[in-house]
């Protein structure tokens, strides 16, 4: 890998790693759908507002504002709806130790719509690591009631990261077409921010603002950090070296938001939940089969 690759790898990792426990302090008094819009409405317009100021180009056609739109309703919309209300219910660790199944998801849609490899091992990292997620996720159960809502939300972690990896592929796709990643990020995420919009009245939801500093900074952090930087830094690399090996970021963001939740969450390890981890990612370098990231 290059050494700006290699930046695109690494700062992704540290900062998604702490999303998944700043997004907690997005739940609450506001809904999930309404902090998601707020975040991308934020993003969106604050790259905009950076574009005209670099003078980079804004003006696209008809299709290729269509296409930001699908990548914006799928990458910045309801994927990220899917997680905040997974993480109602769910520690922000073990949400994003799940996420890390879209290293799957990123392979398999690479092959089936960008018609890239894939391998037999990965059949075999993905019985290793639907059986750690399970072992992951009984340590979370203590209850009847706690497995209907758990299931639940497993099941919204899995929608979202189906959304995630399509999300990926689509960009990979745009970029493909010679689309830049920043102004496609700056129109997707501002046309994310308004599908969700307009999901608040058709959900029966309403539009209402937590005015605390929590809520403010960690909004501030994950339109910022999480979604301008990272998001930006992150489809550079899926650009680069393709969403199949830049899905190596799934690996490791998950370790940082699992010792974060620790601290914070009062998550507690136990041997099931240990040896869950270590089948997830032992699932994970069997499907990449541990070859080093280079470009294609």
């Amino acid at each position: 890998m290059k050494l700006k690759q290699i930046l695109y790898f690494i700062l992704p990792c540290l900062i998604w790693g702490s999303t998944w426990f700043a997004i907690k302090f997005q739940l609450g008094q506001v809904d999930p759908l309404v902090s998601v819009m707020y975040r991308f409405l934020i993003a969106g317009l604050l790259l905009i507002a950076f574009s005209a100021i670099r003078k980079l180009n804004l003006r696209y056609t008809l299709r290729e504002h269509l296409l930001m739109v699908l990548q914006g309703m799928i990458l910045f919309g309801f994927n990220y709806w899917l997680v905040y209300l997974a993480e109602e219910n769910l520690a922000s660790g073990v949400v994003a130790i799940i996420f890390s199944f879209s290293i799957f998801t990123n392979i398999f849609f690479n092959y089936l719509l960008l018609k890239g490899k894939i391998r037999k091992e990965v059949m075999g990292g993905a019985v290793l690591g639907i059986g750690g997620t399970l072992l992951i996720f009984s340590h979370e159960l203590q209850s009847s009631e706690q497995i209907a809502i758990g299931y639940q939300a497993i099941l919204f972690c899995f929608g979202s990261i189906v959304l995630a990896s399509l999300g990926n592929i689509l960009s990979k796709y745009n970029q493909n077409r010679k689309l830049p990643v920043i102004q496609t990020n700056a129109f997707s995420m501002t046309y994310g921010s308004l599908s969700m919009m307009l999901m608040v009245p058709l959900s029966g939801r309403s539009f209402s603002f937590e005015a605390t500093f929590p809520y403010i900074a960690s909004l501030l952090y994950l339109s910022i950090l999480g979604s301008i930087v990272a998001f930006t830094l992150y489809l550079k690399l899926v650009g680069d070296i393709g969403p199949d090996r830049a899905g190596y970021t799934t690996l490791i963001a998950p370790v940082i938001a699992l010792i974060i939740s620790s601290f914070f969450e009062n998550y507690q390890w136990g041997l099931a939940a240990a040896i869950g981890i270590l089948l997830l990612f032992a699932g994970n370098f069997l499907a990449l089969k541990l070859k080093p990231l280079k470009t294609q």
